[in-house]
């Protein structure tokens, strides 16, 4: 055998399994890494939606009085990376959510051009019915079929789970909340919107964010919605008969939070 073969040592072989795991991962990461990031956040009024947003950008840039009716723009650097987040209009929880509504959430896609790399549906921890999977089909699927590939569920409100696992409440809400986790390849994270600033859960939302890409091989494109798209109807609502509609957290109250955060919103105006 050749002398310096057996002289000649690989630094890599030295390491144990786990340490090369370490390794790789590492290395991947490195590799998704991305200079920019776009995010679109998707969901009902009131649900922690415009709160995500300003979770990620570490400051208040989304102003909470009030329900938006249009899209809102925000940029800034975010541990390195050029970040811009879109909120858009939260969709009606006890209405149907009028079509101007509609048109401006499918326009926020164009405002981080050439297109977002990842829609964050913001779902508020709680009772999961038919009638929000509906809300949320029924809106997800004005951008196209394919929007799925690029979407992550965020929940928001979890501090309400106490002990309870976030695994332990997906199994628990049953099939609603279990087709819209599929329909997203099941890529979804937990958000502690009570943070701010720096802090461990932003990088590693981005981070999966970048996982996310790198395995969709691309951002969300605008221009394949158009192939898909179809009028807007108000007659065509699949909760249109749900009486008590939008995710609620389990209180001991008579009223839904999306009902009674709705009903502060119109005081408010």
């Amino acid at each position: 055998m050749d002398a310096s073969r057996l002289l000649h040592t690989d630094a890599g072989d030295t390491l144990g399994p786990e340490e090369k795991a370490k390794q790789a991962a590492a290395a991947a990461k490195e590799a998704n890494r991305l200079p920019e990031v776009r995010l679109v956040v998707l969901g009902w009024r009131w649900p922690g939606k415009s709160l995500t947003g300003n979770t990620i950008l570490g400051k208040e840039e989304f102003h909470l009085e009030r329900a938006a009716e249009f899209c809102v723009k925000r940029e800034t650097e975010v541990l390195g990376r050029q970040v811009t987040v879109v909120d858009t209009p939260g969709w009606f929880s006890a209405q149907d959510t009028p079509p101007s509504y509609k048109q401006e959430l499918v326009r926020g896609a164009s405002l981080c051009p050439p297109g977002p790399h990842v829609f964050l549906l913001a779902i508020p921890v709680g009772m999961f019915t038919e009638v929000d999977r509906a809300r949320i089909e029924e809106h997800v699927s004005l951008f196209g079929e394919h929007v799925w590939k690029h979407t992550i569920v965020v929940f928001t409100w979890a501090d309400v789970l106490r002990t309870i696992s976030i695994e332990r409440y997906i199994r628990r809400e049953g099939k609603e909340l279990q087709w819209v986790l599929e329909k997203c390849k099941r890529r979804y994270f937990v958000i502690n919107n009570c943070i701010f600033g720096e802090h461990p859960q932003v990088g590693r939302l981005l981070e999966k964010v970048e996982k996310m890409v790198a395995e969709e091989a691309g951002y969300y494109k605008p221009e394949e919605a158009e192939k898909e798209k179809k009028p807007l109807n108000e007659n065509e609502n699949p909760a249109r008969e749900g009486r008590e509609l939008g995710a609620r957290p389990k209180q001991n109250s008579g009223l839904s939070l999306s009902k009674v955060m709705e009903v502060e919103s119109l005081s408010s105006e």
